[in-house]
């Protein structure tokens, strides 16, 4: 197996709409037969000799483990470079950092709060660099949540994508994503949560963001970071929640998605998050394949 093209080489992935529709699509079909590969055993070493650094500002369960693996499975190495453990966290610059890490390894997955940092990094360094989230955008995220909505649905184009909860960096880079794509999104937030998307259609009412919706997603309501926020928040977002009530809503064939980690009996319900209507786990499992998919197509 090879990769389809050699288009990307050497492209940066910070933000989803820095993207153009079709190279989106052209990671979802290469995300598509890594997939079906891995499902059969067949070996798919599209990147054989080549080393991820993956640095770390903030925890991870997903991310951490979907590129590590991710890369092993295409014949490269990851090395996890914690922030605490690398100069950077002693005061290097993000500049020197990229020009050091550059004659080192073929490509840079970093995971930190400030989107700025990030850009810095990408600006200064000669090899790609991959957003696997900040404070502001979550774009590897909104790879793998495409790929499940048309891998669940067998389309992109017109499928209605309802959000609920509160306007962070999963619902930013998910309505960038769908507006690329040819979907309908709307997000329902408790006033003062919305998303800083001004061209994106917002509500405060949950149930008529849900109505018909092919896709109900929604995520936690205190992000990593607004931990002193977490009593306020329960307070704006109760009547957010995706339950059994909300999703009755949702057209007869729709799917819920949460990007995880879940807090029960807060932004969703058990019943719902391990029920008939869930896609989570192939959610969680894409994040694998969109990454992989990621990896083969930018670096060199």
């Amino acid at each position: 197996m090879s990769a389809a093209t050699d288009g990307f080489k050497g492209r940066d992935f910070l933000r989803v709409a820095d993207w153009a529709a079709e190279g989106l699509i052209a990671v979802l079909d290469l995300a598509d037969r890594l997939k079906a590969a891995h499902g059969t055993g067949q070996e798919h070493r599209l990147l054989p000799g080549r080393t991820l650094g993956m640095i770390f500002q903030k925890p991870s369960t997903r991310t951490r483990v979907s590129f590590e693996a991710g890369i092993a499975q295409l014949g490269g190495v990851g090395l996890h470079l914690s922030a605490s453990d690398l100069q950077l966290g002693r005061g290097e610059t993000v500049r020197d950092t990229a020009l050091v890490l550059s004659r080192y390894l073929d490509a840079i997955m970093i995971r930190t709060f400030a989107q700025s940092d990030v850009e810095e990094l990408a600006a200064h360094a000669d090899i790609p660099v991959i957003n696997g989230l900040t404070d502001e955008h979550h774009p590897c995220q909104a790879l793998a949540d495409v790929m499940t909505i048309r891998e669940r649905l067998g389309r992109l184009e017109g499928v209605r994508l309802a959000y609920v909860g509160d306007g962070n960096n999963v619902c930013v880079s998910l309505a960038e994503a769908a507006g690329l794509l040819g979907m309908d999104f709307v997000a329902a937030t408790p006033p003062g949560y919305e998303p800083p998307l001004p061209d994106a259609r917002l509500t405060n009412e949950p149930r008529e963001a849900a109505r018909n919706a092919d896709v109900l997603y929604t995520d936690v309501w205190t992000s990593m970071g607004r931990e002193e926020e977490r009593e306020a928040r329960l307070r704006a977002f109760a009547g957010f929640q995706v339950n059994e009530e909300l999703l009755r809503e949702a057209s007869p064939g729709a799917i819920v998605l949460h990007c995880l980690p879940a807090h029960y009996g807060e932004e969703i319900t058990e019943e719902v998050a391990y029920g008939p209507r869930s896609a989570l786990w192939d959610e969680a499992e894409n994040r694998l394949h969109a990454q992989k998919a990621l990896l083969a197509l930018v670096v060199r």
